[in-house]
């Protein structure tokens, strides 16, 4: 693993922890949007770019929002191959599902930010949305990325799905800060903890928010309102890999998802949307986790369960 320090690739951890060791998620560092107001970036056809790896969740969500918003015509897509190791993120086709760098055959991701920025400090991570045009990078934060899928296109696609609606927005903005901090990230807050402390107060965190939303779904399909929005599609990635990795990787292991009964129930129905199962990749995700984390299972043995993931 490594990180890129005024524009030089240093092989050196990218899990930061703050003084207390509780894992500290560095800030993302492209922030630009898509729209006809912007001076720089037009919602064009085949002008915009995804990279992404099928094991980040993070990146998932940005694939889900490109099947559900008909873009699969408008935003080309390379995917990496699971491991990264010393020189992070790598094109390598020969894991099944990865492929080449589809725009500059890069072996290196790394490589694609310094053609963006040559003298850029940054973590090299996945997702990016790149500009074709000016061989740049528009934005490498997925939350954004999202925002920009759900509406910057619709002139092109015809797709006015809405899946952040302006009556649901208050309730959404909530929903998502439920689950971003002591879910999302907190499942790497538990596997990346250096003290027992910080793992104590992950573990106890994650584990009180997944309780609020099995009892928040009793009788409900969806967080909120009455169809798919877009705090489903930024919690399901979590939910998807965390019997798979997060439950022994992780060490998040109070209870696994299955034990759940509505979060249970609401993992497989939403793992039965197309635009969700078809962006999911257990393969992927196993590889990633067990492989590359060395300082977690250094001898990289993957194992073989669970039989049933759900």
């Amino acid at each position: 693993m490594g990180k890129l320090i005024n524009g030089k690739w240093i092989k050196t951890s990218i899990v930061t922890s703050d003084e207390s060791g509780n894992y500290d998620r560095l800030v993302r560092t492209f922030r630009d949007t898509i729209s006809q107001k912007s001076a720089r970036f037009k919602p064009e056809e085949n002008r915009y770019h995804l990279y992404v790896s099928y094991a980040c969740p993070w990146a998932q969500r940005t694939l889900i929002y490109r099947e559900l918003k008909s873009l699969q015509k408008i935003i080309s897509v390379s995917v990496v191959h699971p491991d990264m190791l010393e020189d992070g993120w790598v094109f390598d086709p020969s894991f099944p599902g990865a492929t080449v760098d589809h725009l500059f055959d890069s072996t290196f991701l790394y490589e694609n930010y310094l053609r963006a920025q040559g003298d850029v400090t940054t973590s090299v991570t996945v997702p990016i949305l790149w500009d074709k045009k000016l061989n740049t990078v528009v934005n490498n934060e997925s939350s954004e990325i999202i925002r920009i899928f759900n509406s910057a296109f619709d002139d092109l696609t015809k797709n006015t799905d809405d899946y952040y609606p302006m009556a649901y927005r208050d309730e959404i903005n909530r929903f998502n800060e439920l689950i971003y901090e002591p879910i999302n990230n907190g499942v790497y807050k538990c596997g990346f903890a250096q003290t027992q402390r910080a793992y104590d107060q992950a573990i106890t965190e994650l584990f009180s928010a997944l309780d609020y939303l099995d009892n928040h779904l009793a009788g409900k399909d969806f967080l909120v309102g009455p169809s798919l929005t877009e705090a489903d599609i930024r919690l399901i990635p979590t939910l998807l890999r965390f019997d798979l990795v997060y439950v022994t990787h992780f060490k998040c292991n109070l209870k696994r998802i299955k034990d759940y009964k509505n979060l249970s129930r609401y993992t497989k129905n939403l793992y039965g949307l197309p635009a969700i199962k078809t962006t999911t990749n257990f393969d992927h995700i196993k590889r990633h986790y067990y492989y590359s984390h060395e300082m977690i299972n250094p001898f990289r043995i993957i194992p073989k369960g669970p039989e049933e993931i759900f």
